[in-house]
């Protein structure tokens, strides 16, 4: 056990910032050729912005990530909704009307989700000095 605290949780601690940075990185390199592919385009489109939108979340889950050392589970939710408004957005005109409704409640009950954790938080904080908050 000693050999844990010592080395074990170092590592883990290492390999859990190289991860953050490589998923930085990997995150910066998407926006960079959404953008190059804007402007190989000519225009910008709703659903490039969208794209863009949830890159800059992935960046922000990340920064969050590691400034607090916790992941707030609504930040993978607002990623999750604006990732199922694009797929919508950009397949609507394909899909029949039963898949359309089934992305929408879902949308729905991601937002509600979002709604009931926030609330959550607001009403039943969790006390400052409980040993898993360390």
């Amino acid at each position: 056990m000693n050999l844990y605290r010592q080395y074990g949780s170092k590592l883990l601690k290492f390999t859990e910032n190289l991860v953050l940075i490589i998923i930085a990185v990997a995150t910066v390199a998407a926006i960079g050729q959404e953008i190059a592919h804007i402007l190989e385009m000519g225009k910008v489109q709703l659903a490039d912005l969208l794209l863009l939108f949830i890159y800059l979340e992935v960046l922000a889950m990340v920064a969050n990530y590691a400034e607090s050392g916790k992941l707030p589970v609504r930040m993978p939710l607002y990623i999750a909704i604006v990732a199922l408004a694009r797929y919508l957005i950009l397949d609507m005109k394909s899909m029949d009307d039963w898949r359309i409704l089934a992305i929408s409640l879902s949308t729905v009950v991601l937002a509600a989700t979002v709604i009931v954790i926030r609330w959550g938080q607001l009403k039943m904080p969790y006390p400052k000095n409980q040993e898993y908050d360390n």
